[in-house]
């Protein structure tokens, strides 16, 4: 069963300096942080400020060549955890499934606006629930999101 998600954003992991995309479970308390590279996370950022680079990034090459053959991405799925590492799919238009990183996937979805979810085995194994009382929290982390500029990620 797959769960609906949207990306709360991306932040860099103290003291580790290790970049994280944060994504919650729509309409319930669980979160799944993915630990990215700095590449992708920046990629990440890019497309959450609709931010247009003067040449295209790969995500964004990848997706102008999926929309001109027809084929573009429609759905992602953050489907697994094993041995520290995550894997997902894309989901293409055509019924193409592909299997991709999570941080490609999640570029990808945020660039053509396509849906997102996890699966529940995959919360089971590395979801964090955050109670509702702590939408204060929540909301502290979107504002440094707000806050923090893409190129923080570069080098």
């Amino acid at each position: 069963m797959s769960i609906p998600v949207e990306v709360v954003g991306v932040r860099i992991e103290m003291p580790s300096n290790q970049p994280i995309v944060l994504l919650k479970e729509i309409g319930g308390i669980r979160y799944l942080p993915i630990w990215v590279g700095a590449v992708e996370a920046s990629a990440i950022a890019f497309a959450q400020q609709n931010l247009i680079p003067a040449r295209p990034l790969t995500h964004d090459l990848f997706t102008s060549v999926l929309h001109i053959l027809g084929n573009p991405v429609s759905s992602v799925e953050i489907s697994d955890l094993r041995d520290g590492v995550f894997y997902s799919e894309l989901h293409l238009s055509g019924g193409t499934t592909v299997s991709a990183r999570p941080s490609d996937a999640i570029a990808l979805a945020i660039r053509v606006k396509a849906p997102i979810s996890a699966t529940e085995a995959l919360f089971a194994k590395a979801g964090i629930e955050i109670p509702d009382q702590s939408e204060d929290e929540v909301e502290k982390f979107r504002a440094f999101l707000d806050e923090i500029n893409p190129d923080d990620f570069l080098g």
